[in-house]
């Protein structure tokens, strides 16, 4: 009798849960909430199956007419099929940076910056140059190929720079950046392509394996940078903020790369403080829904790139003024 009970306690018990599968890391997770359940309740299962704490979880294609589902929403009005497939972006804690910025939101945490000559001068300072010696020293790049002799080096953000982040969507393509394959490709005729992103080294993978990147036959990618190759440097007007002094690969890759034939993109301005003269602020690729079908900043991007391309410096151009720069017949 008290077999019968338990088995009907089970079947009771099942019939109240919905199952759900959800992808993260390369893997596939399922997990049960009750039918009656609300978004919140889905994360809160979700963190227990995965370790990923409910405000990391970014679940790409769980919306509700056309918007990501809010944490109040009740999951039978999402009318989801048994088994369905989640997809979830977001890190376990112990790959955070320990930094006082959280890598996810560095770039809200306070306003961009102008630069000043007090600014320029940190490339300078002794003790930010002794950071950059340890990094080179005791930091591994994620090397995937090999430089290719006689090209230049174009270091790439990815948030808001290749990827739009904080949207929802359902699948990586509708997050992406317009035009991205294409700009790689281009690019990739007279550059080493380098990624740097302010995150853990398996955020970097999982992003780049969802936009396509890894896999994309036209272009390769040289390498991964992620939050551990930053530095901290102190300013009076913003206090500590971390950035990403290009000196580390050019220490990594003596006489390959150098600030002559090194660009990087970025769309907060402070991450090239140590490099003022080698990065470019690209326009931040924020509201995919909206803005997927206008923009074009990579295109032209990959125009610009192409023009200096035969520079033997490019350290001396004004990268703010990109958008205006013009050839010069010779290097036409």
């Amino acid at each position: 009798m008290e077999l019968v009970m338990h088995s009907l306690e089970l079947f009771v018990m099942a019939d109240a849960m919905s199952s759900y599968i959800v992808k993260w890391s390369a893997k596939e997770h399922t997990v049960l909430v009750d039918k009656d359940g609300t978004v919140l309740c889905l994360k809160k299962a979700i963190e227990v199956q995965t370790g990923v704490k409910v405000e990391r979880q970014k679940l790409l294609n769980l919306k509700f007419k056309g918007k990501a589902a809010e944490d109040g929403l009740k999951l039978c009005n999402l009318d989801l099929k048994v088994g369905f497939k989640i997809m979830m972006m977001g890190s376990l804690e112990q790959d955070i940076t320990t930094a006082s910025t959280a890598p996810e939101i560095v770039d809200e945490v306070i306003n961009d910056l102008d630069l000043t000559e007090e600014e320029i001068a940190l490339e300078n300072r002794e003790e930010y140059l002794a950071k950059i010696a340890k990094r080179v020293e005791t930091y591994e790049i994620k090397l995937i190929n090999e430089p290719r002799s006689g090209k230049k080096l174009l270091v790439l953000d990815i948030d808001y720079t290749l990827f739009d982040h904080r949207s929802a969507a359902e699948t990586g393509n509708e997050l992406m950046r317009p035009f991205l394959h294409e700009f790689l490709t281009s690019a990739y005729n007279d550059y080493d392509i380098m990624i740097w992103s302010a995150t853990s080294m398996k955020w970097i993978e999982e992003k780049m394996k969802l936009l396509g990147v890894t896999t994309n036959q036209n272009y390769k990618i040289l390498g991964y940078l992620d939050y551990l190759a930053m530095i901290s440097v102190h300013m009076d007007k913003y206090g500590l903020l971390d950035v990403k002094p290009l000196a580390v690969i050019w220490g990594k890759f003596t006489g390959v790369y150098t600030s002559k034939n090194t660009i990087m993109f970025d769309d907060i301005r402070r991450n090239f403080l140590m490099n003022p003269q080698n990065g470019l602020r690209i326009r931040a690729f924020r509201d995919a829904h909206q803005n997927r079908d206008k923009d074009r900043e990579l295109l032209y991007l990959a125009q610009y790139l192409k023009d200096i391309a035969p520079l033997e410096d490019i350290s001396h151009l004004n990268h703010r003024s990109w958008e205006k720069y013009r050839p010069s017949k010779k290097h036409k």
